[in-house]
């Protein structure tokens, strides 16, 4: 099982490699461009295949890309809407440059009381995306249960994949956002219905990328905020149970996106480590 984080980094590729290293992580997550800026990424030739040759030379797993935070496929607004595809295709670029295992995409929120319009912007905007990548996955990732979230749980997820009816297109999930948005992630059983469930959605083949945070506040509360693995309401016990999991086992990582310091980094990815 990869275990990494999500690094708050330039995108230079020896100070990726470093920072990674210096996690102690074996994957990564990564800003292409200004996580607040409709610019995207511009990497020319040259910069990524340095950064795939010398990432492939570190040994290190796959290497994932985050969209920018402004984007928002789900937006009731069009004019938000078609940039956030622009952007969103470029990025597609930067990842297909540098070699990137996957692009996560929030799966987005309308205005409450239109989620099945804003289902529809999503599922569109998802279905364009899809086929701009070649070796690159869109990866959708679930929500924490906010107000109109277009796809928070399992069933909802099921929904939006197919209207986009797209085989390519795969799954991440955040277990702060699973435990928000009410999934019992602190208890064996718990950890056990919530697979179970995302089995009978027929999506466990789809989970690519597993985001691993504990959660600050209690179960249910759809309040997206990460805390160190053990510090939060899901707890070592519960983490031991989702690192158990076979499709979680089966995905290509689990990135933590926890805060602090480098050492609280890497004591988070010596935790998961320890409970595999």
């Amino acid at each position: 099982m990869r275990i990494g984080a999500h690094l708050r980094t330039k995108r230079a590729v020896d100070v990726v490699i470093e920072t990674a290293r210096s996690f102690g992580a074996d994957a990564a997550q990564l800003f292409i461009s200004s996580p607040r800026a409709w610019a995207g990424p511009i990497i020319s030739e040259e910069e990524g295949q340095t950064f795939r040759e010398h990432w492939k030379e570190s040994g290190l797993g796959p290497v994932f890309v985050h969209a920018p935070y402004l984007v928002n496929i789900a937006s009731p607004n069009k004019e938000f809407v078609e940039k956030s595809r622009t952007l969103l295709a470029r990025t597609i670029d930067g990842c297909e440059a540098i070699g990137a295992e996957g692009l996560v995409v929030h799966a987005g929120s309308g205005v409450e009381g239109e989620r099945d319009a804003a289902v529809e912007r999503a599922a569109r905007i998802l279905a364009e995306l899809v086929p701009m990548a070649d070796k690159t996955s869109i990866v959708v990732e679930l929500m924490a249960g906010t107000s109109g979230a277009v796809a928070s749980t399992f069933e909802e997820a099921r929904e939006l994949f197919g209207l986009v009816d797209q085989e390519e297109l795969r799954l991440c999930t955040d277990t702060c956002h699973l435990f928000a948005t009410g999934y019992d992630l602190a208890t064996a059983k718990g950890v056990k219905e919530t697979f179970a469930e995302l089995r009978s959605a027929g999506l466990e083949d789809r989970l690519l990328l597993v985001h691993g945070n504990d959660s600050e506040f209690p179960r249910g509360e759809h309040r997206d905020r990460h805390t160190n693995i053990g510090d939060g309401y899901i707890g070592v016990e519960g983490f031991r149970a989702i690192l158990a999991e076979k499709a979680v086992q089966k995905a290509a990582a689990v990135l933590v996106e926890t805060p602090g310091d480098v050492e609280a980094h890497r004591r988070d990815i010596e935790t998961l480590r320890g409970l595999t």
